[in-house]
């Protein structure tokens, strides 16, 4: 099972799951959660006592933010398309062209390393991996979400041809 296949099913995405998701305000709100959850882990020893519940508040928003926001009325904005081609690379792999895989496992190759700069960084207090690492984290999720785009659009235009 692919990752995103994982992803999906832990996050219980049904269809009307999906839909609110593709509200670009879900995607936006989103992208504060690595930063947040970053500085989070990094500032433990200031929260003290503090570190745990907002840590869970953090991870509660990560879980809940995809059912926070109503569908949108449209749904031709960057965002938007981003999470309707991440559901057709997990539901309708078929209809992915072959050319996207190769980009795909670089990304998600991309996303292992930077991910664990920025967790050892954070294991060891060490500012420079932390934030190259989260950066990193950042540029190859906003790649990954672009080539959702560009899935989407293609299979549309596919479908569109087929109609």
């Amino acid at each position: 099972m692919r990752f995103e296949s994982l992803a999906a099913k832990y996050f219980s995405m049904s269809e009307d799951v999906w839909q609110r998701h593709a509200n670009p305000w879900s995607v936006w709100t989103r992208y504060t959660c690595l930063p947040l959850l970053i500085a989070c882990i990094w500032w433990r020893d200031i929260f003290g006592v503090w570190f745990w519940p907002v840590l869970v508040a953090l991870i509660v928003w990560i879980c809940i933010n995809p059912r926070c926001f109503k569908k949108p009325a449209q749904t031709d904005s960057w965002a938007s398309k981003s999470v309707l081609g991440e559901r057709i690379l997990i539901y309708q792999r078929e209809r992915v062209a072959v050319h996207h895989f190769k980009t795909l496992d670089v990304i998600s190759a991309l996303l292992c390393v930077f991910t664990a700069m920025c967790v050892a960084g954070l294991f060891f207090h060490e500012a420079i991996s932390t934030c190259c690492g989260a950066i990193g984290v950042i540029l190859a999720k906003t790649w990954f979400l672009d080539r959702m785009v560009w899935i989407y659009q293609e299979a549309s235009r596919q479908q569109d041809a087929n109609q």
